[in-house]
């Protein structure tokens, strides 16, 4: 393969990538939301400037992603920060578990989406939607909602899944200091929502080193969401570089 080639290659192996370039459309893609109130002090320690905590609020979310078009079908949970950028309100990216490698490597050489490898799930039991997740045997993290107790409407589910998004993007070099150190932000666009309710719901966080998502406690449950919706990812974009002078 001469150096053209090379060039023209996403990512490796070579006659195999982990991933395929291109932007990826997510058809029925299911989330279970719970936003929570959480310690101020606790969430100003985990979030970079130049973003800013005004409230202390975090979303704790599971999605099912059954149709990914060049990534297949996965499952993917974390915790998303509310948080302001210039004066407008965003969410900061702060951990994602996922139980895929091409989305895992795709999120973290292509975007700067924070995952590693977990084990979610979302399911319906009974009269409840379940959300959980697992971090090698260990259960880290356990939320329920009621199923369809009420319906949310389809601006409030826009409002709340397409706010833009804020994350690290964070690449060593061969001297093991950063060579890549930026603030980077994407949102989420061609949305069609297919079905939105919201309903009462609970979240339990348990103690875990490797994955710390109880070092952001619940103190409250603000609200809770059940969204299925086709979207695209947005392309990311630099908007801080930690290494600039």
């Amino acid at each position: 393969m001469n150096i053209e080639e090379v060039r023209r290659q996403s990512t490796t192996p070579l006659g195999a990538p982990a991933y395929p370039s291109g932007r990826y459309r997510f058809t029925d893609r299911e989330y279970l939301n719970i936003l929570y109130r959480t310690d101020v002090d606790a969430m100003r320690r985990l979030v970079p400037e130049p973003l800013q905590v005004t409230e202390p609020l975090v979303r704790f979310e599971v999605m099912r992603m059954p149709d990914v078009t060049g990534l297949g079908s996965f499952t993917e949970s974390g915790q998303v920060l509310q948080v302001e950028y210039d004066g407008e309100p965003a969410d900061y990216l702060h951990a994602m578990y996922v139980d895929s490698l091409a989305s895992i490597a795709s999120g973290r050489e292509i975007s700067a989406f924070p995952k590693k490898m977990g084990a979610p799930q979302l399911y319906v039991d009974t009269d409840t939607l379940v959300g959980t997740l697992d971090y090698g045997t260990l259960r880290v993290a356990t939320a329920t909602m009621g199923y369809k107790h009420a319906p949310m409407s389809e601006e409030a589910a826009r409002a709340e899944i397409g706010r833009p998004t804020y994350g690290l993007k964070m690449l060593p070099g061969y001297d093991r200091r950063p060579r890549v150190l930026e603030l980077a932000r994407s949102q989420i666009t061609d949305m069609t929502i297919k079905g939105a309710w919201t309903g009462p719901a609970r979240l339990q966080l348990f103690e875990h080193v490797l994955a710390p998502l109880a070092d952001l406690p619940v103190r409250e449950i603000v609200s809770a969401s059940h969204i299925l919706v086709d979207l695209t990812l947005g392309r990311a974009s630099c908007v801080f570089d930690y290494l600039a002078d």
